[in-house]
């Protein structure tokens, strides 16, 4: 019987490997997706060896609709009980909104949000049934401005950060929280895949071992959000709400170029 369960999506690298850990370590045992089944299979090895706990592996990709019920039915056929959800898989692609691939940016809404929404959907009915559970969504501190040459990522952390912090106040008194986690940049593959290498934005990037143990230790606290760097915190919730929405924009697109 696995105890603690936790479900990681994006599980085989970056945060989502990071929290892996952060869970594990804690002597709580794992379901790890991602749509990479070497890597996970690597991981899971990893985890059990260090940690001594259960893990299994599930290799899915979750921008494929179908995968995520596919997911749910697997946890309930095996009679398993996820305590923590850790809706972490999501990426992102820089350039012109109009010159962008069509297909890539519907697949990053379908990943980005709709597979944070209905994974939320099918586990949270049964964590408010046992009376406990907790969600964090990593989302990200681009979810709290329009985003000029990241245009539909910025967007779709938007939702992220909208619904978890709804969802969150209509759970209040269930002993179910919904947890935001919302980096600035930070040093993993996410920069080579949306084409951001060279952009200023990553010159100071944060690990993912220090972003996922900032969301790890919110999450435990029940809090709505965690923005892990105290600079942009101030900067969103202090500064952006006086300054300008185009010259907030063009500020965005200068760091993006």
């Amino acid at each position: 019987m696995m105890q603690q369960l936790g479900l990681i999506t994006g599980a085989s690298s970056g945060i989502g490997r990071s929290l892996a850990h952060e869970h594990a370590r804690r002597g709580r045992d794992l379901l790890i997706v991602a749509r990479r089944e070497d890597e996970l299979n690597e991981l899971a090895d990893e985890l059990r060896e260090r940690y001594s706990v259960a893990v299994r592996v599930v290799a899915k990709d979750l921008t494929d609709p179908a995968s995520r019920r596919e997911i749910f039915e697997l946890v309930e056929g095996q009679g398993l009980t996820v305590d923590y959800l850790f809706n972490n898989a999501g990426f992102g692609g820089a350039g012109q909104f109009h010159e962008q691939d069509w297909d890539m940016l519907s697949g990053m809404m379908e990943l980005n949000m709709r597979a944070v929404a209905e994974l939320m959907h099918l586990f949270v009915p049964g964590m408010v049934a046992r009376g406990r559970g907790r969600v964090l969504n990593t989302s990200s501190t681009a979810g709290f401005m329009p985003g000029p040459l990241q245009a539909v990522y910025f967007a779709t952390k938007a939702f992220v950060n909208s619904v978890s912090k709804a969802v969150a106040s209509e759970l209040q008194g269930t002993g179910v929280t919904v947890t935001a986690l919302c980096p600035g940049a930070v040093k993993t593959d996410f920069a080579d895949t949306a084409g951001l290498s060279e952009s200023k934005l990553f010159e100071s990037a944060a690990t993912p071992q220090t972003t996922a143990a900032q969301g790890y230790t919110a999450m435990e606290a029940g809090r709505l959000e965690v923005i892990t760097e105290v600079g942009l915190a101030v900067a969103i919730k202090g500064l952006m709400p006086f300054i300008p929405e185009r010259l907030a924009m063009a500020g965005v697109k200068k760091i993006q170029s």
